[in-house]
């Protein structure tokens, strides 16, 4: 689904309830709630900005639970309202919530039905996509969340499509985002619909962000997902997987060493991932691709070939669809910005190899179900991480990968 997309279905055009107005915004908070994903819907719609060109949102801050809420560092919050001023409201937006392994507030969760159910716009940010989900808002729809909460909002609620690569999903009147940045992006498309694109780019300059961002969250992901998935039979499947990338074989391959048909295999992997079995195979190819550009003086053709691809031009393709940029660009890019860290020559050693590329145990195995990257756990969900090659290779223009097909990869 494209990340503008709105969804023409009647849940789309429902109609607003007459108390309710579109230029009211509530925003649920929560005690625990992360200061800086909360901050983000009060800037955007809680500032008058009118001299800039933006039109003028009015801003409910609303508890979604008895005070006093306690924020990052111990802050201590005290919400204007409560739930109840909920009801005036045409968008609900939830920030963020604090704990993906605690149930939200019943009367939260009603509120967010019942202003649903009255034609208001629901908006869950980062986090707050499981609050949606609590409230079954996000049944049968696609829906985006952090990419390491992905998985777990994927098996926690079976019924929700989530897609892990988008920044965020426009779903007509059900919008969810990514983490942190993201939902700045979220916040501006939903000014850019309702005002237009000069309103959403006077405001992108006041925040001195850009006005829409391509590409998705692949550029951020990394190898790690919930223990949980480590005891399932499918770690030994993937195992087997990532130890032979520079085999060619297809997902009827995994299916069969999974002993399932390939139907009941994609719908395990994705209940557990949250993506499809064919998008994580190309991913991890294309991931390995990188980290031999970045290690060795193997060519583009014979790096192809070490990867499982059945030719040059499917690796310079998914290359470029995933990364923006050819492999021999971004080899290029990497060697001029990181001198100091290339190896002398020849093909990768002990010593060159990051890790992460060596063949992987189950319990390793298992934390790879959903890439790419080299981005670490300590390093900002929404940031590209310390690395220069991944801040050339994920620029701006990068478009998000296509869609599942049947097939060998390459």
């Amino acid at each position: 689904m494209s990340q503008d997309s709105a969804a023409a279905s009647p849940e789309a055009t429902r109609k607003l309830a007459g108390r309710r107005r579109r230029e009211v915004v509530a925003v649920l908070l929560f005690s625990g709630g992360p200061i800086f994903e909360s901050s983000i819907p009060l800037s955007v719609f809680g500032i008058d900005r009118q001299d800039a060109g933006v039109p003028r949102y009015r801003l409910l801050v609303c508890a979604g639970e008895e005070g006093p809420l306690r924020t990052t560092g111990g802050l201590e919050l005290t919400a204007p309202y409560g739930l109840e001023a909920i009801n005036r409201a045409g968008t609900v937006v939830v920030p963020a919530w604090r704990s993906i392994t605690s149930p939200p507030p019943a009367a939260a969760l009603d509120a967010l039905r019942r202003a649903h159910e009255e034609g208001a716009r629901i908006v869950g940010l980062c986090t707050g996509a499981f609050v949606l989900a609590a409230a079954g808002l996000l049944d049968g729809r696609p829906a985006t969340t952090h990419w390491m909460y992905a998985p777990t909002l994927a098996k926690r609620y079976p019924s929700v499509h989530v897609d892990p690569r988008e920044l965020f999903v426009d779903d007509g009147d059900v919008l969810t985002s990514a983490g942190t940045a993201a939902g700045i992006d979220l916040c501006l498309h939903i000014v850019r619909t309702d005002h237009g694109s000069d309103a959403a780019g006077a405001l992108a300059r006041r925040l001195v962000v850009p006005p829409r961002r391509s590409g998705g969250q692949e550029r951020y992901l990394d190898r790690s997902l919930p223990e949980e998935i480590g005891s399932d039979p499918l770690a030994e499947v993937v195992s087997w997987a990532l130890e032979h990338l520079h085999e060619q074989f297809d997902v009827e391959t995994l299916a069969a060493r999974a002993y399932m048909s390939r139907r009941t295999f994609d719908r395990r992997f994705r209940s557990l991932t949250g993506s499809a079995p064919l998008q994580w195979l190309i991913t991890q190819r294309v991931l390995q691709a990188q980290r031999l550009l970045e290690t060795s003086d193997y060519s583009v053709d014979e790096v192809a070939g070490r990867c499982g691809f059945r030719s040059p031009v499917a690796l310079r393709g998914h290359f470029r669809r995933q990364l923006g940029s050819s492999p021999a660009s971004y080899r290029a890019a990497y060697r001029a910005r990181r001198p100091q860290a290339e190896p002398s020559g020849g093909p990768p050693t002990l010593e060159t190899v990051p890790p992460q590329a060596m063949p992987q145990s189950r319990r390793t195995a298992a934390s790879a179900l959903v890439g790419p990257a080299a981005i670490t756990h300590t390093a900002p969900p929404d940031h590209p991480g310390k690395s220069v090659a991944e801040m050339y290779a994920t620029g701006y223009m990068r478009p998000s990968l296509p869609g599942q097909r049947s097939g060998p990869v390459g």
